[in-house]
């Protein structure tokens, strides 16, 4: 079978060239490989999402006039970025979650799991409420009243800020202690973990700034990883 190896384990059932053994690892399909990849185009998308959102939803829609048409562009170019985003979040979930392998703890990667979920959802309804502001405020026409455009402005920060950023705190703080308790990544970086999720936790929504320390967060999660890449699990042997 391509890109895999077997590992001769004692007397047991046999294989078809008539070897015992297991299957190894793929040779180039390695975990922290892959979620390096998924986590570092999700931090750079994610980031320019939350810039061009936030500051459009922030200083444009609050008073309910009509956007302009660079803002328009910007809140677009967020509303186009946000799929790919959330593709290459949900890529980075389902890798990492595969690499803890026996070490996982089901409390801990269940929170960790639907945290995760939420956390994208909300960032989802959050883009979807923009791209309807952008539909019914399109060419300046005042197609919507100006309180139903404070309306939809304030929801959409408030889903993408207070309840998605939130939820990104607990994917943090749960994925910390999986680590922590397994020692699958380096006691620091649990610690700057939680230092991170504390901060979203307390003041997320007071600054956009500190918004992006949860794309940061996962940037530097996967450079930790492609330096740690070499590491395999010692169950399994790649294929030579």
């Amino acid at each position: 079978m391509g890109g895999y190896t077997r590992e001769t384990v004692g007397q047991g059932e046999t294989g078809d060239e008539g070897e015992t053994g297991v299957l190894a690892a793929p040779k180039m399909l390695t975990a922290p490989r892959m979620a390096a990849v998924a986590g570092i185009v999700f931090a750079v998308l994610f980031a320019i999402v939350l810039v061009l959102l936030h500051g459009t939803l922030e200083h444009d829609f609050a008073s309910g006039a009509p956007l302009s048409d660079e803002r328009r562009t910007r809140l677009t170019i967020a509303m186009k970025l946000m799929p790919f985003a959330g593709i290459a979040f949900l890529w980075f979930i389902a890798v990492i979650r595969d690499g803890l392998g026996r070490a996982e703890d089901r409390f801990y990667a269940t929170v960790f799991l639907a945290s995760g979920i939420v956390f994208l959802t909300m960032m989802f309804v959050a883009t979807a409420i923009a791209a309807g502001l952008v539909t019914g405020t399109a060419h300046g026409d005042p197609h919507l009243p100006p309180g139903v455009v404070s309306f939809g402005a304030a929801a959409a920060a408030t889903a993408s800020k207070t309840f998605a950023l939130r939820m990104a705190a607990v994917f943090m703080i749960s994925l910390a202690t999986i680590w922590w308790k397994t020692r699958l990544m380096p006691k620091w970086l649990a610690l700057v973990t939680y230092a991170g999720a504390l901060t979203l936790l307390v003041i997320g929504d007071l600054s956009q700034w500190v918004t992006l320390s949860f794309p940061t967060w996962v940037l530097v999660v996967s450079l930790v990883m492609v330096s740690r890449a070499g590491r395999t699990d010692p169950g399994l042997r790649p294929a030579g």
